[in-house]
């Protein structure tokens, strides 16, 4: 059973007539699902994932006058329903994942991850927020929103960045998987700086996650899952997948020939986005060099001021 699975249901079978019989006034307006950290809320959960933070649970999201009327009853309420369905346990929280689900206020919610209590107003708003906070705001599910409002924010936020912060972040990742990878891995290897070699080959793997997740529109989710959740992409997202899996599973030979065969790895990555950023019309540059490429989509952006931003930043 996954944990979104069972969170509906939980959601079905025990929260909806607890609202139902305890609450029938404000049952019609407040939202339901479980959406935010946790494998579960990816779909990621597995075996493993049940040893802490795991198990049925559910966020209520409330417009702010229902919160400051009912919020503490309906936490009251939440709080003594059963503690287990179908068999399994409601989640148990750690010292770490405590305060992820239960009654919510629709702004604080989002202010949580987002810095703000709805849409970021400003490009330059949304390229202050991390993108793995960006997709913990719109993973999960909704099991029901009668309301909508909590919905609207959702699917304005899932509607993806404003052309122009995507761009910059899109042009500062194909700089730093050109600047880690392809400059200086080889180099920091040369020089049998192989601790430097990796952190060069670290910073390439996630800018080349967060540079796919941008071309296909989608939000990156958290390093731990970035590489797992390629595969759904439609663009790129299952030959990066086994690119990068090849690249950290070279073991063969002897430190330079390793190091050899990875950069051979990094140099395909790197033409794989270069055919696709031209075949988008994001980049006329010449050449296989990625900062090169980096640079021109830097150029497609319209607003002056964040075209003006150092490249790297984004």
């Amino acid at each position: 059973m996954k944990g979104l699975d069972l969170s509906e249901l939980y959601y079905r079978d025990l929260c909806a007539p607890m609202l139902e019989s305890l609450f029938p006034a404000l049952a019609g307006r407040v939202a339901a699902g479980l959406v935010g950290e946790g494998s579960e809320c990816l779909g990621f959960d597995d075996e493993l994932s049940r040893d802490h933070d795991w198990g049925a649970a559910v966020c209520l999201w409330l417009r702010p006058e229902d919160y400051k009327e009912e919020g503490e009853a309906l936490r009251r309420a939440l709080d003594a329903l059963p503690k287990a369905i179908h068999g399994y346990s409601t989640r148990q929280e750690s010292r770490w994942g405590a305060g992820r689900t239960g009654v919510w206020e629709i702004g604080r919610f989002y202010f949580k991850y987002l810095g703000h209590c709805g849409v970021p107003p400003t490009p330059m708003d949304w390229l202050k927020i991390p993108e793995e906070h960006l997709a913990a705001a719109t993973n999960g599910a909704v099991f029901a929103d009668p309301c909508g409002e909590f919905t609207r924010i959702r699917e304005a936020l899932l509607a993806f960045y404003p052309e122009d912060a995507r761009l910059k972040k899109l042009a500062a990742r194909c700089l730093r998987m050109g600047q880690a990878g392809q400059y200086n891995f080889p180099r920091c290897a040369a020089r049998r700086e192989y601790v430097a070699a990796a952190a060069a080959e670290a910073e390439f793997i996630n800018a080349a996650c967060s540079a796919a997740f941008l071309l296909n529109r989608r939000y990156k989710p958290f390093y731990k899952w970035m590489h797992r959740a390629l595969t759904g992409l439609p663009l790129l997202g299952r030959e990066l997948f086994a690119y990068l899996s090849a690249l950290v599973g070279v073991e063969e030979g002897d430190r330079a020939a390793i190091c050899e065969k990875k950069v051979e790895i990094i140099e395909h990555v790197s033409e794989m986005f270069i055919r696709e950023l031209k075949r988008q019309g994001l980049s006329s540059a010449q050449g296989d060099f990625l900062l090169d490429h980096g640079l021109a989509v830097q150029q497609k952006i319209h607003d002056s001021v964040i075209r003006s931003i150092d490249a790297f930043w984004g």
